[in-house]
């Protein structure tokens, strides 16, 4: 199973992007693919998953700003950034795990494979 996630780069505040999360090994339909940032000297923070291809989850941090969409034919999930804020800087990261289960979706031990990260940098 191969991750690959790409789409970052320096924006300015307000502005958008989206960032791709492209699967080899394994269909984004029947994995949970989780989205995780992590900016310099902090933790690493969940940003949303789509969940077995049924429904998504974004976190109330972003919520109304991030969104998340899935193109099975591609194997894609899709993570969009809009109203992007200088704190949304960080290294973006996907993930995906067939054992994700609702409670632990959030959490990035409940994954095992992950993409090498994006860097997005959002100036003020």
């Amino acid at each position: 199973v191969q991750l690959q996630a790409s789409g970052g780069g320096l924006v300015q505040a307000g502005g958008s992007l989206r960032l791709a999360c492209v699967a080899s090994g394994h269909s984004s339909s029947t994995y949970t693919v989780g989205w995780f940032r992590q900016a310099p000297g902090k933790d690493r923070e969940f940003v949303g998953a789509n969940f077995r291809g049924q429904y998504t989850v974004i976190p109330e941090s972003v919520k109304g700003r991030f969104t998340i969409s899935r193109v099975n034919a591609k194997n894609t999930v899709y993570l969009q950034m809009n109203s992007l804020r200088p704190e949304d800087t960080a290294v973006y990261y996907c993930a995906s795990s067939s054992s994700v289960i609702r409670s632990n979706v959030a959490s990035q031990t409940a994954y095992a494979n992950w993409g090498q990260g994006t860097l997005v940098t959002v100036s003020s």
